[in-house]
């Protein structure tokens, strides 16, 4: 058996011919192959008009990708960030979103991430005493928040707060899953110590994760939703709704952190896009979508 195989921008082509052909069709598939080589250098030069998967990326970031696993919270402020990462270190970001805890499994079992960004920065400390981090790299980014949200065509009157979703009116309630999301577990506690919890737990829709929690409650296949700060002040949100920012005092912090996986392809990338996560360039737009971060906590 021949084999070839040519990568080709970006692009790979493999292809076998039976070493007990014939020589007549060997003489054709040896004709064919020329053709294909002369077709493939067309090719190159139209792949990049194409829609290659590298198009638009310099050289220096073919060659560094950082892969990211981010908390689903994080899924417009890590938009904003991976950009100016993308162009300040010439290297690209990939961005996978989800739930902290099936993120946490996925990581265990081999994932192939080099930074694992959690809404409980506990995940990151497990994975770190279980030698599946790098020592010593595990940050706490910062602090989120949840808020009870309904949308703007609503007649529920959030300012009222937790207790408001007694209302007979309010037939479904979205939250995250408490099993793997962390603002699912801090949503339930909040609804248990507002004293409510009995009250409507019939009612609880659960998310997969904290987006998918306000797609619920955005399309209106929830009356109601309590959701991330960072996502009702996205772009996505910010004017389709009202909230009532939950007292802290019903729920444990959400402390998020941040760590770099030690089976990482990419370590020093995947080391500097976490120093980037620490500059005033990245801190100011966690900031902005409602992040309280790290020494600036209420006392």
């Amino acid at each position: 058996m021949y084999r070839f195989k040519l990568n080709c921008v970006g692009y790979v082509f493999q292809s076998e011919i039976p070493i007990n052909m014939k020589r007549t069709h060997l003489k054709i598939s040896t004709s064919l192959l020329h053709l294909a080589f002369a077709s493939l250098g067309v090719l190159a030069l139209a792949v990049p008009f194409l829609g290659s998967p590298t198009a638009g990326l310099t050289a220096a970031q073919n060659s560094c990708v950082v892969t990211v696993a981010a908390a689903s919270d994080l899924t417009y402020a890590m938009k904003e960030i991976g950009d100016n990462f993308e162009k300040s270190a010439a290297c690209s970001v990939r961005v996978s979103y989800g739930s902290s805890g099936n993120f946490e499994t996925q990581i265990e079992n081999g994932a192939p991430f080099d930074v694992f960004f959690s809404a409980d920065i506990e995940y990151p400390k497990k994975l770190e005493a279980k030698g599946l981090a790098t020592p010593g790299s595990t940050y706490l980014y910062g602090i989120g928040k949840v808020i009870l949200w309904v949308r703007n065509d609503s007649k529920v009157d959030v300012s009222k707060g937790l207790d408001v979703l007694r209302d007979p009116s309010v037939k479904k309630i979205a939250i995250a899953n408490p099993a793997h999301a962390p603002y699912g577990r801090a949503a339930e506690e909040a609804l248990r110590k507002a004293g409510v919890y009995d009250a409507i737990k019939d009612r609880l829709v659960l998310g997969e994760n904290i987006s998918q929690t306000a797609e619920f409650a955005e399309t209106g296949n929830a009356d109601a939703g309590i959701l991330a700060l960072s996502l009702v002040l996205s772009p996505a949100l910010k004017d389709k709704g009202r909230y009532f920012q939950i007292p802290d005092n019903l729920y444990t912090p959400i402390q998020q952190g941040v760590v770099v996986v030690r089976a990482s392809k990419n370590p020093q990338s995947a080391q500097a896009f976490l120093d980037y996560i620490k500059t005033p360039a990245a801190t100011s737009i966690l900031e902005r979508y409602g992040f309280v971060l790290p020494g600036k906590e209420k006392r």
